[in-house]
């Protein structure tokens, strides 16, 4: 396998990372038992302004982990909603096999974090997207600015049948949930919106594993979370992407690792600032 081919599949987890967890097939079923969360509205008790997340993106190449790039998540508060960003990019040194310079942001309501406005600027190799998405949460429509280029985008009107999430919001919704109250492995249907189509999701809530150790960072008490994949030609049929969450009130994700159809990739938390609480997840 080419080496840019496994620096783009770390890139699906850096996507991964944005989305909170990979996207599942729409006619992919589960036989777990689902747990139904109130998707038009919670509670943000997780985070705070100025709080910055960083992730190391790796590959496994020959039995070397191989790391590819990063993706830095930032929060911004104002009086009625939270800017957050995220930027991800691989280092200068691999910017010749696969260069990576993506920008993902997410305007959310602070009242029920639901999403107001959300963009995408994509630049992986020569691929190039431009995503834009204003949110009418009320009357459950959006209308999307989807195209290769902003200057080039279509204007696209979207009805929904309930609350929408987008790629980036998600993430902060589910460090939202109580999985005090979600039974071991439950699955909790979701759904996002981007890329002019809706995206059901699945997560597994795996549970508690109470000393697991994250590279760089030492041993934490953290959730497990194991999302359904769509077999292809990243993952196979029985591919198991797992995710590691600190088991306290900042549930910030730790680890996610996932073998791809050849070898395997990761991405670490690398640093983080301005969490809400202490992170006293860590052992």
């Amino acid at each position: 396998m080419r080496t840019n081919r496994l620096i783009q599949y770390a890139i699906y987890l850096l996507v991964t990372l944005m989305g909170g967890f990979y996207l599942t097939d729409n006619h992919l079923q589960t036989e777990k038992d689902l747990f139904e969360l109130d998707l038009c509205s919670i509670e943000n008790e997780s985070f705070l302004d100025d709080e910055e997340l960083v992730y190391k993106l790796y590959y496994n190449w020959k039995f070397v982990w191989i790391p590819a790039g990063e993706v830095k998540f930032k929060v911004r508060e104002a009086e009625e909603y939270y800017d957050i960003s995220a930027i991800g990019k691989t280092y200068s040194s691999y910017d010749n096999i696969f260069k990576v310079r993506d920008y993902f942001y997410s305007k959310i309501d602070k009242e029920s974090l639901l999403p107001l406005e959300f963009k995408r600027e994509i630049e992986e190799g020569k691929y190039r997207l431009f995503d834009s998405i204003s949110f009418d949460q009320a009357n459950r429509t959006a209308l999307a600015v989807h195209g290769k280029t902003k200057e080039t985008a279509e204007e696209i009107p979207f009805e929904f049948d309930g609350c929408m999430q987008d790629m980036l919001s998600i993430l902060y919704y589910i460090r939202n949930v109580d999985y005090s109250k979600v039974p071991k492995g439950s699955a909790i249907p979701l759904s996002i919106f981007f890329d002019k189509e809706v995206f059901p999701l699945t997560l597994e809530y795996g549970g508690q594993e109470k000393k697991k150790k994250i590279k760089g960072l030492g041993k934490f008490k953290t959730l497990k979370f194991i999302p359904e994949v769509v077999a292809g030609e990243v993952f196979d049929e029985d591919t198991k992407m797992k995710i590691w969450v600190s088991d306290d009130k900042n549930k910030i994700p730790l680890l996610i690792e996932s073998p791809v159809s050849v070898g395997s990739v990761k991405a670490v938390l690398k640093r983080h600032s301005g969490l809400k609480y202490d992170l006293d997840s860590k052992l």
